[in-house]
C-alpha cells in the first residue's frame, strides 16, 4: 500500500518498482487471534504492519488479472510485524519477517461472496487503543488481481495460500522518534473483523 512511499521517506533505500516485491513467511512465524506476538530477545524494534490478507480458494498457474477474483476464497486481517533492523541486514528482507510468533492472522475469513470484487475496504491499526494506521485498499500500489497474477506466474497457487497485500502509512519506524511495540502492549488490526494480539518478550 502507500507504506512504500513512507519507506522511501524514512531512508530505507527501497525503490518503488513496476513489480510487486515478494517475500515468504514460514509457518512458525505466524500466530492466531488473541495469541501473543513475540518480541525477539535480539531486538527492541518490533514494528506493527496492519494488512489485508487474501485467501486463495481456487488454485492455478499464470492466472490472468481478468480472472483473478474467481480464485479468491475470502479475506482476513494480518499484522505483518517486522523486526526492523533485521529486515535490512541484506537486500532481501525475509530475516526481519520470519522471527517466530511475529505474524498475526485472523480472527476469521470473510468469504468472497460477501464482498464485491474491488470494493474499497477500510484498514485500521490500533496500539493500546490509539489509532496508528488508518487507510483503505484504494491506496494499494498493486491491486489484488495484479498480486495474484504476479505470484501465480512464479509458482502454482493452491487453495489455502495466503497473499498479504502490504501495509498503509503509519508504521512505527517512520515516526519521529521511532516507536515500536513493547511487551504488555495490545495491538489490533481492524478491516474484516478485528485481529487482536498482546505483545510479549521472548
Amino acid at each position: 500500500m502507500d507504506h512504500h512511499q513512507e519507506v522511501l521517506a524514512a531512508g530505507m533505500q527501497r525503490e518503488l518498482s513496476e513489480f510487486p516485491p515478494i517475500f515468504l513467511r514460514v509457518w512458525r512465524s505466524q500466530v492466531a487471534h488473541e495469541e501473543p506476538i513475540v518480541r525477539p530477545s535480539v531486538s527492541e524494534s518490533l514494528d506493527w504492519e496492519g494488512e489485508l490478507a487474501v485467501i486463495i480458494g481456487a488454485g492455478g498457474r499464470d492466472i490472468p488479472e481478468a480472472d483473478a477474483w474467481d480464485h479468491v476464497a475470502g479475506y482476513s486481517c494480518y499484522n505483518d510485524a517486522s523486526v526492523r533492523e533485521w529486515q535490512f541486514h541484506a537486500k532481501q528482507i525475509a530475516s526481519g519477517k520470519n522471527f517466530e510468533g511475529t505474524g498475526a492472522f485472523g480472527p476469521w475469513m470473510v468469504t468472497a461472496d460477501e464482498i464485491e470484487p474491488g470494493r474499497k475496504l477500510t484498514l485500521e491499526t490500533r496500539l493500546n487503543g490509539e489509532v496508528v494506521q488508518s487507510s483503505d485498499t484504494g491506496n494499494m500500489i498493486f491491486s489484488i488481481p495484479r498480486l495474484i497474477n504476479y505470484a501465480s506466474t512464479i509458482f502454482t497457487l493452491v487453495p489455502g495460500d495466503v497473499i498479504v497485500t502490504g501495509t498503509p502509512a503509519g508504521v512505527g519506524w517512520s515516526k519521529k522518534p521511532p516507536r515500536f511495540m513493547q511487551p504488555g502492549d495490545v495491538v489490533e488490526v481492524e478491516g474484516v473483523g478485528v485481529l487482536r494480539n498482546p505483545v510479549v518478550a521472548q
